[in-house]
């Protein structure tokens, strides 16, 4: 066609106008062929690259050099157009090989599953439908869709028809969201006052353990509260927050004037996958008129295990919760949730309405998702989870969240039977195992175990570089552990027992 015909505007100086013009009479022909290739490219990485290792071995300033090139920094944008399938082999050249592999069977990571082939569908899907989850005439059903997978988080919790929710970016966002909440909504009842700021948020306290995830801490910040708002609890010696200090650390308080706001228990931690005394926390909460907020971005997604949704229990009994399906939905980034026990907290907090998001028969009351939401723009994000959630069932996903549970019990058994190794926890709460490997010669000395932390260091990064395996680095009670997060439903008893022989024979190289 030419370029004037159906009212197109010229394209001659680009080497693939079918891709720019989608009203051209090959566009279609050539956007299949672009899918086809993109979608080769990335079974290319998986199978190639992703299967290949767990991550280069360049380390930081080496990627650097290999990426940036002998100018060392970024380049400047590029001023002339490139056909498409120059720019994939781009990514095929400098991408590909220094990617994280989330997809190895050995790539025991933070909280990064592959994710399942419906979220990836869903990622595509929801890029081409490209609604905008604001305001509901931006993306009608999209708005009705994410409506249904918070109900289906909300249930998951076990709230009543009350409950309400909303996705958010992940648990950084969720936490921040929820603390807003506490704010505007609790702090303000208990103070009989408006929405409480400056001086009126000096007396407040937040009490959280000392594993407890660091947005908790930045939302504060973030809220006004001084620094003096948060107020550490020890944890136990399985890295859990029990009820009894807390409620010392209340009495103390209550005693000194302060106003105790709030209790921000974990279920599922970042570190360990500890699990706070949830149930404790929550009579305390009722009792002292508190509200109860349980970070269970990670762990909550037990709950989808009819075997395993013991092990998080009493998150029916918070007033709001964390959830993130991209930690153990095994979803792509980004997909996190909070869900509040009384959507009226939620409303009420964030409620704006612009004048140019009116609608034209405001009798119906449209669902505009920016009026429960820090966030304006908003992507589709339920559609990845609401694809892979109807694939794989309840069940499906409660069998793959047991799955990794059984591998990480079998790996901490390993390590309990060997004889260089010991565990931070003997038996993992869910999936998470907090290790170290015992250097020859090692004792209980201050000496000794400082080098058995610099020990630790040196053996993830020989089994970084060795391509064998990978694991993180942790601080717990002050000295260094290696931290295996299962989280692939692809790895196995026999990967982690090839992690410890790894580990092992590479100890011997340092």
């Amino acid at each position: 066609m030419t370029t004037r015909e159906h009212g197109a505007f010229p394209l001659d100086w680009h080497p693939e106008p079918d891709l720019i013009d989608l009203r051209r009479d090959d566009a279609r022909e050539a956007l299949s062929e672009l899918g086809e290739r993109a979608w080769d490219l990335a079974l290319e990485y998986v199978y190639e690259e992703a299967m290949r290792r767990p991550v280069g071995p360049q380390d930081y300033s080496e990627l650097r050099r290999t990426f940036f090139g002998p100018a060392g920094g970024p380049a400047p944008a590029p001023r002339s157009p490139s056909p498409s399938p120059d720019v994939l082999d781009e990514v095929r050249r400098r991408l590909l090989p220094h990617l994280y592999n989330s997809q190895h069977p050995r790539s025991f990571s933070y909280f990064t599953p592959p994710p399942l082939a419906l979220s990836i569908v869903g990622e595509m899907l929801g890029q081409w439908f490209h609604q905008g989850v604001d305001v509901f005439h931006g993306g009608p059903v999209a708005a009705l869709v994410e409506e249904e997978v918070v109900m289906w988080l909300r249930d998951l919790i076990s709230y009543d028809a009350s409950g309400w929710g909303v996705l958010t970016s992940g648990g950084v966002m969720a936490n921040i969201m929820a603390l807003t909440v506490v704010r505007d909504r609790h702090l303000a009842s208990l103070l009989g006052s408006g929405p409480p700021r400056g001086s009126a948020l000096e007396r407040a306290r937040i009490y959280v353990s000392d594993q407890a995830h660091f947005s908790i801490g930045r939302g504060l910040d973030i809220l006004g509260f001084p620094e003096s708002a948060l107020s550490v609890v020890g944890s136990d010696e399985r890295f859990a927050l029990q009820a009894t200090p807390v409620a010392a650390r209340i009495e103390r308080d209550l005693a000194e004037g302060l106003v105790p706001l709030c209790i921000a228990a974990v279920s599922g931690s970042t570190n360990t996958g500890s699990i706070d005394d949830v149930e404790g926390l929550a009579q305390l909460a009722r009792e002292h008129g508190l509200w109860l907020h349980v970070d269970a971005a990670y762990g909550g997604a037990a709950r989808l295990s009819a075997r395993d949704g013991g092990r998080v229990p009493g998150l029916e009994l918070a007033d709001s919760v964390t959830i993130d399906p991209h930690k153990w939905f095994y979803q792509g980034y980004d997909i996190g949730a909070l869900i509040v026990r009384r959507r009226a907290d939620l409303h009420a907090t964030f409620r704006r309405s612009p004048e140019y998001y009116r609608s034209s028969i405001p009798e119906t009351q449209p669902l505009n998702w920016l009026e429960y939401s820090i966030e304006g723009t908003r992507r589709f994000r339920a559609l990845k989870l609401w694809l892979s959630w109807k694939h794989l069932g309840t069940e499906g996903l409660g069998r793959l969240v047991e799955t990794n549970n059984d591998v990480a019990a079998e790996l901490a058994r390993q390590i309990a039977q060997s004889g260089d190794f010991e565990a931070a926890v003997d038996v993992p709460d869910l999936s998470i195992v907090c290790f170290r490997h015992l250097a020859d010669g090692w004792d209980a000395s201050e000496s000794a175990e400082r080098a058995l932390d610099e020990h630790q260091d040196r053996l993830q990064r020989a089994l970084e570089v060795s391509g064998e395996g990978w694991v993180s680095t942790t601080r717990l009670r002050g000295r260094t552990w290696l931290r295996a997060g299962v989280m692939n439903h692809m790895s196995s008893s026999e990967d982690t027992a090839g992690l410890l022989e790894s580990l092992r024979r590479l100890a011997q190289g340092l």
